[in-house]
């Protein structure tokens, strides 16, 4: 058997972006399963595997974008819907708040939108909820009895879910924006009430003609966040 060549791997890992617009290239459905089949391979703490993946194409894609939108673009309807959960801290501290703020202002700046442009920037963040016209969206729920260690799970599934895209040539952009409509998502996908949302996705294949696809995001070196005890 043949020595694995990790750098294949370290490919689709390395490879990965935020992509923010898709071309309208089908994703066949039976890759979406290959897909997320090998996702489910990852490390799960005494293998609960809490992931429930809620897959949206076509018509079903349509109309969930269709109703969250309605919501997002009723100022007044949009103050009652609120996350169950804090996603970012109430509190921004450094160097946290200067990443966030710089990929703000990078992808910003690619697109033209000012600071203070309060109509483009409601524009541009509306296109998540399209998700950013990729062929394929996934709603991620959790049960609500599970708590921190799943969190962790969900988390490595999502990003093996990522690679295993990438491999197949494919990119996603995972979106936390999906959380603030739990209220608007569950009626729409049938979820029980002991589901709630964790995340969402966009997949297909990049629009590399599109200016915001063209941002690299940044990581610190490895000495700045490693510390080797010996």
């Amino acid at each position: 058997m043949p020595a694995p060549d990790p750098r294949a791997v370290d490919e689709a890992i390395t490879s990965r972006r935020s992509v923010r617009a898709f071309l309208p290239t089908e994703v066949p459905l039976e890759t979406v399963r290959e897909i997320l089949t090998v996702a489910a391979r990852s490390a799960s703490g005494t293998n609960i595997q809490p992931w429930q993946v809620h897959v949206v194409t076509g018509a079903a894609k349509a109309n969930l974008s269709r109703e969250i939108l309605t919501v997002f673009n009723d100022p007044a309807a949009l103050a009652q819907h609120e996350g169950e959960f804090p996603i970012y801290p109430s509190e921004w501290k450094s160097p946290f708040i200067d990443r966030r703020r710089k990929v703000g202002w990078d992808l910003y700046g690619l697109l033209g939108i000012g600071k203070g442009d309060r109509e483009r920037t409601h524009t541009q963040h509306a296109r998540n909820f399209q998700f950013f016209d990729a062929p394929v969206g996934m709603i991620f729920t959790i049960d609500r009895s599970l708590g921190y260690a799943a969190w962790v799970d969900y988390g490595m599934f999502m990003a093996n879910l990522m690679t295993a895209a990438r491999g197949r040539g494919l990119h996603t952009c995972p979106q936390f924006a999906f959380v603030q409509f739990q209220r608007v998502i569950a009626p729409c996908l049938g979820l029980p009430d002991n589901e709630r949302v964790l995340c969402g996705m966009s997949l297909g294949y990049e629009d590399t003609s599109a200016i915001e696809n063209s941002l690299r995001t940044e990581r610190d070196p490895l000495d700045e966040w490693t510390t080797f005890h010996s």
